[in-house]
C-alpha cells in the first residue's frame, strides 16, 4: 500500500476519538480536513467512515470504490494502556487512495481502476504539498 506520511500541528487528537475505532487510533480531524479538501477538488465525497484501522473516505462506489485512507501510525511497541495520547506535533499522519472492483465486475465487465486512482494519488500529493504546516516524511522517517 503506498501512500502519503506526514506530521503536521493541524490537527489535535479529541478526547475519547478513539473509542469509535481501535486504541491509539486517531484522526478525526484530519478526516474531516482531508473531506473538505477532496470536496474543493470535485469528489462527492460521502460522510465519513470510522474503520478499526482509522477513517475511510468514500469518493466513488461505481463503476467501484474508489476511497481514501487515512488516519495516524500508531506505536504499540512503545504505547501502554492508559498512556496519554501523543502531543499532535509528535503524530505521524498517514493517507493513501485504494481503488476496489468487485470480483464479478472484474469476471463480466472490463473495468480499470488504474487512471481515478492515478488521479486521486495525485490530488492526495497536491493537498499535502500545498499545505505549508505539513511535512512529509520520507519513507525511513520516523
Amino acid at each position: 500500500m503506498d501512500g502519503y506520511r506526514f506530521t503536521t500541528d493541524l490537527f489535535r487528537i479529541e478526547p475519547g476519538e478513539d473509542e469509535d475505532i481501535n486504541p491509539r487510533r486517531y484522526g478525526r480531524q484530519f478526516a474531516q480536513w482531508l473531506n473538505a479538501q477532496l470536496e474543493r477538488r470535485g469528489y462527492p465525497v460521502e460522510p465519513v467512515i470510522e474503520e478499526d484501522w482509522g477513517r475511510c473516505l468514500m469518493c466513488a462506489r461505481e463503476p467501484f470504490a474508489l476511497w481514501v485512507g487515512c488516519g495516524n501510525e500508531v506505536d504499540y511497541d512503545t504505547a501502554r494502556p492508559g498512556d496519554p495520547p501523543p502531543p499532535a506535533e509528535r503524530v505521524v499522519w498517514q493517507c493513501f487512495a485504494m481503488a476496489e472492483i468487485p470480483w464479478w465486475k472484474r469476471w463480466f465487465t472490463d473495468v480499470d481502476a488504474a487512471p481515478a486512482l492515478e488521479r486521486l494519488n495525485a490530488v492526495l500529493h497536491e493537498i499535502l504539498s500545498a499545505e505549508p504546516r505539513i511535512r512529509l516524511l520520507s519513507d525511513d522517517e520516523a
